[in-house]
């Protein structure tokens, strides 16, 4: 009986070993994807290595915007009208109390969108909304179909070709309206368009409508008197400038992740942060010199960024309201000349903010914990627009 109960019990160990399932194991993958200023290329390097894993070939140069999710990777080629998207080989698994991470190899998908000078992408909640100037249209799909090779597109319509934009909330899409006289010129408000195509209630006056981004569940949009902001619950207001700014406005805004807020350009040396549920929604913050990019650190949600035409990069403290380091990263970039010049733009990736310096063929790296400069990363070329993905999840 006593060798009956051992054998018993070691088969009971080997069972339950057997059944048990792989032990997880931690990951972190990051990548940085790079657009050249003047070539139709697109680099994707791993940030662990600095190496780059592939370089794509698309028809021109490109403008790359990320979704929220980080899957995809979309390149708009406003001079080859059309936008190309990106598998970006990282994705995400939510189990409730963990994530999974998978890591794949990037690579170009067999779906592009054609039309005239796109120029706008938006994301809301896997809704991607692609705006073509040359047309004045908007087209509407999902994330999941794109990935999958099958994108069912919605298209809608304006009254003329102009610079505009589109987000889509559920079934509505907001949709820029032109300035019919003077269609060349900025759009003047924004329509409600529903999934039958149908308009619903008024234009939101806009005038000079340029800039657009979401926070949470807020979705703000820039105009000469202020912001528009929704929830996605029908409702649309306009959030007024403060009488105590100065003279300006935004044409620029970027979405705070994990706290709630806006960041845009005012004027050519300063940034605003808004907080349109605060009785201080608009707060300026004064620049060394002229403004050349920012962003938001999706990581470390007290930071922002801001990189100035005198090479230097400064962290914004989002709480405090005020620049609270600064570090000297290139030589300076002039904003006189053409607004379209290679200049620095910034990505964050995990640990680590990178600067792109197109002229000198070369991406700063700096610690985004300590505020250091790093090794940089030599990349041939004119290295300019930065996206960066990734995260941290378990394998198993």
């Amino acid at each position: 009986m006593k060798h009956l109960l051992a054998t018993t019990s070691a088969l009971a160990v080997l069972l339950g070993v057997a059944a048990a399932p792989a032990l997880a194991e931690e990951q972190t993958a990051w990548r940085l994807f790079v657009s050249d200023h003047a070539a139709p290329v697109i680099h994707a390097l791993d940030m662990d290595t600095g190496k780059t894993i592939e370089t794509f070939n698309v028809k021109a140069p490109t403008s790359l915007y990320r979704s929220d999710s980080g899957r995809s990777i979309f390149a708009v080629q406003g001079k080859g009208d059309v936008i190309s998207v990106l598998s970006s080989g990282i994705s995400f698994g939510d189990h409730g109390d963990h994530g999974d991470i998978k890591v794949e190899a990037p690579r170009l998908l067999d779906v592009a969108f054609e039309g005239k000078k796109p120029s706008h992408f938006v994301d809301h909640d896997g809704d991607i909304a692609l705006f073509f100037d040359g047309e004045g249209k908007a087209r509407v799909t999902r994330e999941a179909d794109i990935l999958d090779g099958k994108p069912a597109i919605r298209e809608v319509a304006t009254d003329a070709p102009h610079h505009g934009v589109a987000v889509a909330l559920g079934d509505d899409v907001l949709i820029s309206e032109p300035n019919t006289d003077k269609p060349d010129e900025l759009p003047v408000g924004i329509r409600v368009v529903d999934r039958a195509g149908a308009t619903v209630g008024a234009v939101h006056a806009c005038p000079d409508l340029h800039g657009e981004a979401s926070s949470g569940n807020l979705v703000a949009i820039a105009c000469a008197a202020g912001l528009l902001i929704t929830s996605g619950d029908g409702k649309i207001e306009l959030l007024p400038y403060d009488k105590a700014l100065p003279e300006g406005k935004s044409t620029t805004l970027v979405g705070g992740r994990g706290l709630q807020y806006f960041l845009g350009n005012y004027g050519p040396s300063a940034v605003v942060l808004i907080d349109p549920k605060s009785e201080q929604a608009f707060r300026l913050i004064d620049l060394p010199t002229r403004r050349v990019h920012f962003t938001v650190d999706p990581v470390r949600a007290k930071f922002a960024y801001v990189f100035t035409e005198d090479g230097q990069l400064h962290r914004i403290d989002v709480v405090g309201g005020k620049i609270d380091a600064s570090l000297k990263l290139t030589e300076p970039y002039s904003m006189d000349g053409h607004w379209s010049d290679p200049r620095p733009r910034i990505a964050v990736a995990g640990s680590r903010i990178v600067v792109s310096d197109p002229l000198k063929s070369v991406l700063h790296v700096v610690d985004a914990d300590s505020f250091k400069k790093g090794d940089d990363i030599a990349l041939e070329g004119k290295p300019f627009n930065l996206v960066a993905v990734g995260g941290s999840g378990e394998t198993h």
